[in-house]
């Protein structure tokens, strides 16, 4: 029995043996996890994105404060993980990049640069060429040559002192060549975007010279490559021809058909489909292993690729959409970090080698400097804007770095020299930005038209300054003779959700039509067939005193770090003509007979306020109207709400419950997010306020924040478009622009008003008479204090500026009360629909809040829409709420401090109270009350 017992036993060790799983290399079993496996390097590869990408974000946060793009926090983390600086700690390099795992990670950076130049041709448009040849050709030409000649000579000293002679000469002067004549159009197309120089003459001619040169550039290294790789003259002839002919063959056939399979799939109108996007795919690494195989570089097949995707219907765009992503994020960070581990500073370690390298820097920028400065001159264009064309185009970016590796794996350049011409490459790129700043300050650019010789312009240097100023002055001037008239109007377009509420209250401003209607049916009903006659009347009829409105609608779009959204930023002229929301306002625009112009601005986040300040400055706009809409609202009920509401009988509690969202509702929670609990609401509403608060502090021009709280599932809008506004006066200037603004729209027969001029009174209690008007008494002078964000442009109130608006707000009061006020052709009509009243209270905003209620209950019984117009009045106003406020948010529920800090006291305590009328926020500008 013991033996087999233990036969047994042993068979069946034997067998589990045998089942045993082989050894994985676990990091349970204690086996490094960076170990290089070559049948599963997919560990080790995990590991490599992990460190370079964490290396290259944490460097672009950092760079992007100084506004540096993207590709410097690339090329210096690159040097990073090299053998520059991580690659001196021990085991570093043996670890995170062993030699053996080089290959798998070449592998996927190539294919990435392929992705990438593709992503390069997709940018490149031949019209830009096309509409700007004759500046552009000679700046592309020169910035080519000038260059290409000083390489060609630096190369000569170069090749004797470091360079293998094994090498030949001609190859290395022509990468050198290449190098130095080269301009990174990705990089210049980001920085352009971003300095707001794309509707500039400047960088009009900028941008397609770069695009010229960048044909050029690649040409050229196809050719140096050929060159290269070509045993003889006539093999690298050979090669060239082929590859001439392959680029006609894409040019002229494969890209007919592309189109026509784009048209065919719907892909031009809808957007790239799955079959559209597979035959790109299968024709972008097919064009690539073509030119790899005939001998030119692989990207050229990639680069030829995306220059034939058509441009119909923004396909480009919505193919760099769905590409750049993943390019961005992983594949070109692993092709610079391969640079990196190519790039050793280390090597630059005596005199002759960092006197090199300082020639190499300075010939590189005086030769693209220099000819593109000279070429900009000639043209006509003055000294600094020639000199700032010059320093745009010696950026350098990842382009010259391409070419550098290029050289670098042909052998044609050593290790040495490639770290020498990385550090230029860098160095040249990273000066760019601040160079423009210095050479070209926003205050004395030339924005370009749509005509011209070579364009026409409108400047905003000094000249141009001062002739705005003049129209400024002007418009005071006109504003103090007619202060109640505003004609001129920039709406702010941003999200589809805004056109409603922008619709309609563009649709108040207009001018009454006049009464012609009427009168041609009298007329046709009384003379049948006297068309003569009829129009004879109509002729002689008179025209409506009201001015002509114009308005100038601005789409803003955001300017991320994807590639495209700066194809979007230098194709502006085709987004003009297609983007919805401008199309859809201007189609508005026409069917009330009001000429609406648009434009587009494609700017970073944090400049999203000064552009829309700057653009209403640029078209003397009287007012700037931005719209804000709440999102929508879970339409349930608290059960302790609708309880209360139903018990109290209320109407005035049962109208202020409003749909809600698990806390107090109102559209400043959506947009500023403070008091919403428990969701990621804060970053959302605190870029939103930013914005606000940006544009009331960049603007010299009067704004109106328009609140549009018409939510679904409430009230459905009147049919007979019926208005009533009320407009709370305390006094400062806000509060009379509001005025103001009542007593213009008032004009329209539709719209009705009632002003109620309320004041503070400590020893009296409130009037039970609302409507009765009564005595003002002057309260004691209340010093605003600052804020630390500089939230709007009024200074500190004194006691002499107190006074001052005192007395402006009695002139303007009694403009519009005095008897002979209704003698005044001009303002009887909107007068003779407006209710003036002044009431002295205790607590003058409660007073507003009840006011406001009961409006809104009365109008929405007439089958009419109640709007509000409150002052900002964050400084220089009469009185001071902050302590009735602080007592009504703590009735009414709690706000965030920001919604005060950028609407004011009076249009904060009107949210919380939960009156739903929609209301309008303003502020007015510095010179409107410099009086």
């Amino acid at each position: 029995m013991r033996e087999f017992s233990g036969t047994i036993l042993d068979i069946a060790e034997r067998a589990l043996r045998t089942r045993e799983a082989t050894e994985q290399g676990g990091l349970l079993s204690g086996q490094d996890p960076t170990a290089i496996n070559l049948n599963d390097p997919l560990r080790l590869w995990i590991v490599q994105v992990g460190v370079i990408v964490l290396t290259t974000q944490i460097l672009a946060l950092g760079l992007r404060k100084i506004r540096q793009p993207k590709v410097i926090a690339e090329v210096i983390g690159g040097i990073l993980l090299g053998p520059t600086a991580f690659g001196r700690v021990p085991g570093f390099t043996q670890h995170i990049f062993p030699q053996d795992s080089r290959p798998f990670l070449s592998l996927v950076a190539n294919i990435g640069l392929c992705l990438f130049l593709f992503l390069v041709g997709l940018e490149i448009d031949a019209a830009i060429i096309k509409r700007n040849a004759r500046l552009s050709v000679t700046v592309a030409m020169a910035g080519m040559c000038l260059p290409f000649g000083f390489g060609a000579a630096l190369a000569v000293p170069l090749y004797n002192t470091f360079i293998d002679h094994s090498v030949k000469f001609t190859n290395f002067m022509l990468f050198t060549g290449v190098a130095y004549s080269i301009t990174a159009f990705p990089v210049l197309c980001r920085i352009l975007t971003e300095l707001k120089l794309l509707d500039t003459t400047v960088g009009i001619v900028v941008l397609s010279a770069g695009v010229g040169n960048d044909i050029i550039g690649w040409t050229l290294l196809a050719l140096s490559v050929a060159l290269v790789n070509a045993g003889s003259g006539l093999m690298a002839l050979w090669i060239l021809m082929v590859c001439v002919g392959w680029t006609l063959f894409l040019l002229f056939v494969v890209k007919r058909a592309l189109l026509w399979l784009a048209r065919r799939t719907g892909s031009t109108r809808d957007g790239p489909t799955m079959f559209f996007m597979t035959v790109t795919m299968l024709l972008l690494f097919g064009s690539a292993f073509f030119t790899d195989i005939i001998g030119v570089h692989a990207i050229f097949g990639a680069f030829l690729a995306g220059i034939i995707v058509p441009r119909e219907g923004g396909l480009a765009i919505a193919l760099t959409e769905k590409l750049e992503d993943m390019v961005s994020i992983i594949f070109l960070p692993l092709y610079f970090t391969i640079s990196g581990l190519s790039t050793d500073l280390g090597l630059l370690d005596n005199g002759i080698t960092w006197g090199y390298t300082v020639a190499i820097c300075s010939l590189a920028y005086i030769g693209k400097f220099g000819g593109c400065t000279l070429a900009s001159r000639w043209a006509g264009f003055s000294w600094r804007e020639a000199s700032t064309i010059g320093s745009l185009m010696s950026c350098k970016g990842l382009v010259e770095l391409i070419v550098l590796n290029v050289g670098l794996s042909a052998g044609i350049l050593s290790p040495r020299v490639f770290s020498m011409f990385v550090l230029e490459a860098l160095l040249l790129t990273f000066m760019t930005t601040p160079a423009v700043e210095f050479l070209y300050p926003p205050h004395m650019r030339v924005r370009a038209t749509a005509t011209g010789a070579p364009y026409t312009t409108a400047t905003d240097g000094p000249q141009g300054t001062e002739g705005v100023m003049q129209r400024s002055e002007g418009f005071n001037q006109a504003r103090e003779e007619d202060s109640s008239r505003r004609s001129r109007f920039t709406v702010v377009l941003d999200k589809i959700e805004h056109l409603p509420g922008m619709m309609a209250l563009t649709q108040l401003i207009l001018p009454p039509p006049p009464p012609y209607a009427s009168r041609a049916a009298a007329a046709s009903s009384t003379l049948e067939g006297s068309s003569a006659m009829l129009k004879t009347e109509l002729s002689t009829s008179p025209l409506p005193s009201t001015p002509a409105v114009n308005i100038d609608a601005i789409r803003l779009i955001e300017l991320s770090d994807r590639t495209s959204a700066v194809m979007k930023g230098s194709n502006t002229e085709h987004l003009l003509t297609t983007d919805p929301l401008l199309d859809i306002f201007t189609t508005f625009g026409a069917l009330h007979g009001v000429p609406v112009s648009n434009s587009l601005a494609i700017v970073t986040f944090d400049d999203l306020g000064s552009s829309v300040a700057e653009h209403a400055k640029r078209n003397d706009s009287q007012l700037i109207l931005v719209p804000w809409l709440p999102p929508h609202y879970s339409m349930d009920v608290t059960p302790s709400q609708g309880t209360n509401a139903a018990s109290s009988g209320d109407h005035a509690n049962a109208g202020a419950v409003t749909p809600r969202a698990g806390h107090m509702p109102n559209p400043f929670e959506a947009l500023f997010r403070a008091t919403s609990p428990g969701q990621d609401h804060t970053d959302v509403s605190a870029l939103h306020s930013q914005f606000v608060r940006s544009l009331f502090a960049a603007t010299h021009t009067d704004v109106a924040l328009f609140v549009d709280r018409h939510m679904p599932g409430g009230h459905k809008l009147t049919q007979a478009g019926t208005y009533h506004l009320f407009v709370p006066f305390f006094g400062g200037p806000d509060d009379r622009l509001a005025l103001e603004f009542a007593v213009q729209l008032c004009v329209n027969p539709k719209i009705s008003a009632t002003v109620v001029r309320v004041t503070k009174r400590e020893d009296e209690p409130e009037q039970s008479g609302e409507n009765e008007k009564q005595q003002i008494i002057a309260d004691e002078p209340t010093i605003h204090h600052n804020t630390m964000f500089p939230d709007t442009v009024y200074a500190n109130a004194t006691t002499q500026t107190r006074l001052q608006s005192e007395t402006a707000d009695n002139i303007a009061w009694s403009r519009y009360t005095h008897a002979s006020a209704f003698a005044d052709p001009t303002l009887a009509p909107a007068l003779s629909r407006m209710d003036f009243s002044e009431v002295g209270t205790p607590e003058p905003l409660r007073y507003t809040i009840k006011q406001a209620l009961g409006m809104s209950r009365s109008v929405v019984d007439e089958r009419g829409r109640l709007l509000i117009l409150a002052g900002r009045s964050r400084r220089l106003a009469v009185e001071n709420h902050h302590a009735e406020l602080k007592s009504v948010m703590e009735e009414h529920g709690g706000l965030a401090n920001e919604v005060k800090r950028t609407v004011g006291d009076v249009a904060t305590a009107l949210v919380v109270s939960g009156c739903q009328a929609s209301l309008i926020v303003f502020q007015a500008s510095v010179s409107a009350d410099r009086e």
